[in-house]
């Protein structure tokens, strides 16, 4: 954690976990309710280097941070144990699509970085071994080869922890399930003779290999695999919040986790591998309709959807198509049009990586290109492309390309294994370097290069970094800032809050509104926008960060009396409407509406100068800031 040790001097410093009744955050500042707000050491608190300062107000005691609230807030509720309650905990509504989205960016997130590493150690290793530096044989690349695989293989227990996080389970319940799906007594039993087998002589046909309380378990391989341990954490959670209504506070501590994983580990054997397995072999039967149909279509169908049949384990079901023809025919056309899915998604990825301004991204593109050549390509779907949504299909579009191209070529897979570069010699045949080689090679060129030069002719919401959180300064320069806000301008002094007044969150000027309207000062990102509308921050496209906070405490509204125009992450242009409130509401509500409009990263610049009229409209000059 960034912040542990600001965190725990913050919680020793409050009066200790026990003194607190609840604990929310909003855009500058920690907000806790304490049961005895004499035993907090304010005075110590003002002097702690990372505290801005401390002010109680509306009953609440305040510990103002400044941008990077966020994080130390995370912080100080993993440490302290808190509920995660905070006061931007409205979330806009999400299409299904976007919640997808954000659900996988959530759970894989917090493993990219050891994602990439062992992609990357994984490709090397391979890499090694072509080069004949090492021998396939030898201890040196089994352990090797054990550090790359070791997540692949046990990704359904790490993902069991993210997801159960994400979804507000107990981390170790969502671990304990992964655990169970790649558990490897019953791991074994896939290979072992089945009891029977059911919807036998249909595509549908499964192997029984064990019941549970006389109820037929069909398995499968669960090792690498991603839906099947979401889903369980999902349903888990909610099986566990269940039971806690129900268990007496005395017991919670094991009976919870007892009964939740008694019902959830059996209901992912029983149903949620079944629909996986099923759903799979479905897809593998139209796949190989598809391509005795037309094997340029199937390429195309393929090639698209390879990238998402993964994320879902759908791929299974095209796996025992391909060893079948392998067995049967000693080649296999089917997957041989995936060839080119990993090129064209590290193409994307090293586009956006030229692209890119944002340095966190850039440290996960890097490895994630290197894994990719050598065909690991989840660092790139995962950490990259499928959180920014458009990345991910143009990949997706450029693997279509590639593998009508392949279906064209009448590529073959004459061998199974080698991924990425090093599945070229995959396509020599008993005839040598045939036609299907040569599509192959072209296709994967094509793929890489289609994907590359899609992304670098089309935009992509590229993250703006924040100076404080990432101690990265980003380049400012000069620019104004036109009055967001209409009427009376006021000197921050009169604000009654010590963070503002005293200039601490930085540089600026109130103004005491005549208008219930606010507009952009600037071009630019609007980088936060909580959901009670009462405070905003905007990044302008010349560096400049400016906070924007309409009233004192009116976040204590709830978002009543204020209607947003934008959304949080929109670009903006100066003088756009985001903000419009009823001022009459707020003041007969016991508010008062003096607004700070202040520059965040005023240290990055040489002078904040204000203006000097006394009253001012919308998009009249109002601040100088000077490089």
């Amino acid at each position: 954690m960034k912040y542990e040790a600001l965190a725990k001097n913050i919680i020793k410093n409050v009066g200790g976990k026990e003194n607190v009744n609840s604990l929310t955050h909003c855009v500058t500042r920690l907000r806790f309710k304490l049961k005895d707000e004499s035993k907090a050491n304010t005075e110590v608190l003002k002097k702690m280097d990372g505290v801005v300062t401390v002010i109680k107000s509306g009953g609440q005691y305040q510990v103002v941070i400044g941008n990077h609230v966020p994080d130390v807030y995370a912080d100080v509720v993993a440490i302290g144990g808190f509920s995660a309650s905070s006061e931007d905990s409205g979330q806009e509504k999400m299409s299904p699509f976007n919640k997808f989205i954000d659900i996988i960016s959530g759970v894989f997130t917090p493993t990219l970085g050891v994602l990439c590493a062992t992609g990357m150690i994984k490709g090397f290793n391979a890499l090694f071994v072509a080069l004949g530096l090492l021998s396939a044989t030898s201890g040196t690349y089994s352990i090797l080869n054990g550090i790359g695989d070791c997540l692949f293989y046990f990704f359904p227990i790490f993902l069991g922890y993210t997801a159960s996080q994400k979804f507000k389970g107990n981390h170790f319940i969502g671990m304990a399930i992964g655990a169970s799906l790649v558990y490897p007594k019953i791991a074994a039993l896939t290979a072992a003779k089945p009891l029977y087998t059911v919807f036998g002589g249909t595509v549908l046909a499964s192997n029984v290999n064990l019941t549970f309380l006389g109820i037929p378990v069909i398995l499968m391989d669960y090792s690498s695999t991603v839906i099947p341990i979401i889903l369980a954490a999902f349903v888990g959670a909610k099986i566990e919040k269940a039971f806690k209504k129900v268990i007496p506070d005395v017991v919670k501590t094991f009976l919870v986790p007892f009964c939740t994983l008694l019902v959830i580990v059996p209901l992912t054997f029983i149903v949620i591998g079944p629909v996986a397995t099923w759903a799979g072999k479905l897809l593998g039967a139209a796949t190989l309709a598809i391509y005795n149909l037309s094997p340029i279509i199937a390429g195309v169908f393929i090639g698209a959807f390879w990238q998402v049949f993964v994320i879902f384990g759908l791929h299974w079901g095209l796996v025992p198509i391909a060893i079948n023809n392998m067995a049967v025919l000693k080649h296999d056309p089917v997957l041989a049009t995936t060839f080119a899915a990993s090129f064209a998604q590290t193409g994307v990825v090293l586009a956006i990586l030229l692209k890119t301004k944002n340095s966190k991204l850039r440290s996960i593109a890097i490895p994630a290109v290197i894994s990719g050549i050598f065909g690991v390509t989840e660092p790139a779907i995962y950490g990259v492309t499928l959180p920014k949504k458009k990345p991910f299909i143009l990949s997706c579009i450029a693997a279509a390309i590639g593998g009508g191209i392949l279906g064209f070529a009448g590529s073959n897979l004459y061998i199974m294994g080698g991924m990425g570069v090093f599945g070229i010699p995959s396509f020599i045949g008993p005839n040598g370097m045939d036609k299907g080689f040569y599509g192959a090679v072209i296709a994967m060129a094509v793929g890489f290069v289609i994907g590359f030069t899609l992304m670098m002719l089309t935009g992509f919401e590229d993250d703006i970094e924040e100076t404080t959180t990432n101690n990265v300064k980003i380049e400012v320069k000069a620019e104004t800032l036109v009055s967001p806000i209409k009427g009376e301008v006021r000197p921050l002094a009169v604000i009654k809050d010590e963070a503002f007044s005293s200039g601490a969150l930085g540089k600026g000027i109130a103004i005491e509104p005549s208008e219930g309207k606010v507009v952009a000062p600037v071009d630019g990102v609007l980088t936060t926008l909580f959901p009670t509308g009462h405070a905003l921050g905007i990044t302008s496209d010349n560096g400049a960060e400016i906070l924007i906070h309409i009233g004192m405490d009116t976040v204590e509204l709830g978002g009543k009396h204020f209607t947003t125009k934008a959304k949080q992450g929109d670009r903006v242009k100066a003088g756009q409407v985001l903000v419009e409130f009823d001022i009459k509401a707020i003041k007969e509500a016991g508010y008062t509406l003096t607004t700070p409009v202040i520059v965040t990263n005023s240290d990055n610049y040489a002078d904040v100068v204000e203006t000097d009229k006394k009253s001012i409209a919308l998009n009249e000059e109002l601040l100088t800031v000077l490089a």
